[in-house]
């Protein structure tokens, strides 16, 4: 299955790679025709297999926070949050390489409260000030426990784009895909202290299947 926030992408790599590769054929020697139509189809495919979007079989429990990114965690750490929560929380945040799935998926069901993007600087995903320069998407949700979750969607030196369906009002259902990241970037997904961390730094994270924490 393919993300459909690809769909456009993908059209145009392939339209380019057609033309180039046509033109390759038609005036340039045979080996190097061969040679750039081998390059543009692997740019082709690799686009494709970039905004893949497999099913996920997210976990029946309710109260457990699950990862919104495949990738692996780079950081747990205590931290003061002071856009949603207001209070000192856990922070762990998940790094997203190229080869990764981009697709992101709700850490956790309830009503979406809160949202809004900065724009902001292109530094490496995995730097720990990424989160307060890089481009983002704040995102603040209310369990049905009454238990407040902060995540927060990160650009990194190659991904240029965050993209995201959801807005302030909306009811979340843990699991179900809410928007992507393109070309690697990171996430962070910020809990209060009645939150068990079940996660620390070198996991890898599978979205909308991995257990991050469970409310108590």
């Amino acid at each position: 299955m393919i993300s459909r926030e690809g769909f456009a992408t993908i059209a145009i790599v392939g339209i380019v790679s057609a033309l180039i590769s046509i033109f390759a054929v038609y005036f340039l020697p045979q080996w190097i025709a061969y040679a750039i139509m081998a390059v543009f189809v692997v740019l082709t495919a690799l686009t494709v297999f970039f905004f893949r979007d497999p099913e996920r079989t997210p976990p029946a429990n309710q109260d457990l926070i699950i990862s919104p990114a495949d990738g692996k965690v780079v950081f747990v750490k205590e931290v003061e949050e002071d856009v949603y929560l207001k209070e000192k929380a856990t922070q762990i945040s998940i790094f997203l390489s190229p080869l990764n799935v981009h697709v992101n998926r709700n850490p956790v069901s309830g009503l979406l409260e809160y949202v809004k993007y900065h724009p902001g600087e292109y530094l490496m995903a995995w730097t720990e000030h990424a989160s307060e320069l890089n481009e983002r998407a704040d995102f603040g949700v209310k369990h049905p426990s009454g238990t407040k979750i902060f995540f927060r969607q990160i650009t990194g030196f190659l991904a240029r784009r965050i993209v995201y369906n959801i807005g302030e009002g909306d009811q979340l259902k843990a699991g179900e895909r809410f928007g992507i990241m393109k070309f690697g970037s990171r996430m962070d997904i910020v809990v209060p202290g009645n939150v068990k961390v079940k996660v620390q730094p070198g996991d890898t994270t599978v979205a909308g299947e991995s257990i991050l924490g469970e409310i108590k």
